[in-house]
C-alpha cells in the first residue's frame, strides 16, 4: 500500500516536470527562429530575407567590419558578438543576413543564423545550453534591441555576454542591431542619475551594456551622393531600364515626399520605379 502511494506521487512529480530541452538539430536549413514557448523549439526558415551583399551601398567599412568578423568566426577562428547601431534604414540588420549568407557561400553551410525576439531575451541563456554542444557554429540575432524603463532583461543580456561560470559558447556569437547607442533612452540614464544614491554606478551599469560588444559598428545618416549610389545599385541589379539622369531626378523628387534620405527609402524607390516600369522582382 505504502509502495503503491509513493509510485503514485513519483509519477505525479514527473508529470509535472517541465519538459527536457529539445535537442538542437540544426540541420534542413542555415537559418532558425527561436520560439521558447509553449515548448522551446527551432522553427526552420527555408528561404531568408536577404540582399546580396554588394547592393548594400555607402556603408562600406561597416560592411568590412562585420564580414571580416563572420568569416573568422565561420572558418573557426575567434570572434566578438557585434552591437550595430545607429540611423534607422542605414542597412544594419540587412547586412547582418547579407553577412551570413556571403560566410556560408564561401564556406558550405558552415554558419547557421538563429533569430530571437527582443521580448524573448530572457531566455537567451535557455538558448546558448541547447546550442552549446552543438556542432554547427552559429550566429544568433536579434534586431531592434533596445530596453526601456524598468526594464530588468538588460542584466540577463549582460551576464550572457559577459560569459557566466559557464562561458560563452564557443560556437556561438550574438549580433544585435539598435537605434540607439547605449540601448536604452536617454531619459532613463537621466532619471537614474537623479535617483540613484550612487548614481554614477548606476548609470555605468546600464551603459556599460554595450562595452560588452567586442564590435561595435555605427551607422549614420547619408548624403545625397550616398543616396544616389544606392539608387543606382538597386537599379542596377533590378534591371529599370530608365537612362540615369532620369533616375536620379525621380530619386530626388521621392526623398522630398519621404522627408529623408536612407537605404529603406532608396529600395522602396526602387521597387516603385520597378512596378511603374513593368518590371517584375523576384520575391
Amino acid at each position: 500500500m505504502e509502495e503503491a502511494l509513493l509510485t503514485r506521487i513519483a509519477e505525479a512529480l514527473e508529470r509535472m516536470a517541465p519538459p527536457p530541452a529539445p535537442q538542437a538539430r540544426l540541420i534542413g536549413a542555415d537559418a532558425f527562429i527561436w520560439h521558447p514557448t509553449p515548448r522551446p523549439r527551432l522553427a526552420p526558415v527555408r528561404r531568408v530575407s536577404a540582399v546580396d551583399i554588394a547592393l548594400l551601398q555607402g556603408v562600406e567599412q561597416q560592411k568590412r567590419l562585420l564580414l571580416e568578423n563572420t568569416l573568422r568566426f565561420a572558418r573557426g577562428l575567434p570572434a566578438n558578438n557585434a552591437m550595430l547601431w545607429g540611423a534607422r534604414g542605414m542597412g544594419k540588420s540587412s547586412l547582418v543576413k547579407a553577412a551570413h549568407a556571403q560566410a556560408n557561400e564561401e564556406i558550405k553551410g558552415s554558419l547557421a543564423l538563429i533569430e530571437i525576439a527582443r521580448e524573448d531575451i530572457a531566455t537567451l541563456p535557455e538558448l546558448l545550453e541547447i546550442l552549446r554542444e552543438q556542432p554547427r557554429r552559429v550566429l544568433v540575432f536579434c534586431d531592434d534591441l533596445s530596453f526601456e524603463r524598468e526594464d530588468a532583461d538588460y542584466k540577463a543580456l549582460k551576464s550572457v555576454l559577459d560569459g557566466g561560470i559557464a562561458g560563452r559558447p564557443e560556437n556561438v556569437v550574438f549580433y544585435a542591431t539598435s537605434n540607439r547607442r547605449h540601448l536604452m533612452p536617454r531619459d532613463m540614464i537621466e532619471n537614474e542619475q537623479q535617483r540613484a544614491i550612487h548614481a554614477s554606478e548606476s548609470v555605468e551599469e546600464k551603459v556599460s551594456l554595450s562595452d560588452r560588444f567586442g564590435l561595435w559598428i555605427g551607422f549614420h545618416n547619408c548624403d545625397q551622393p550616398t543616396y544616389f549610389a544606392m539608387v543606382e545599385g538597386y537599379a542596377k541589379a533590378l534591371g529599370l531600364p530608365i537612362e540615369t539622369e532620369a533616375l536620379l531626378a525621380r530619386a530626388k523628387e521621392w526623398t522630398i515626399t519621404r522627408g529623408s534620405r536612407s537605404g529603406r527609402v532608396a529600395w522602396q524607390f526602387a521597387l516603385d520605379m520597378a512596378g511603374e516600369l513593368g518590371v517584375k522582382v523576384k520575391a
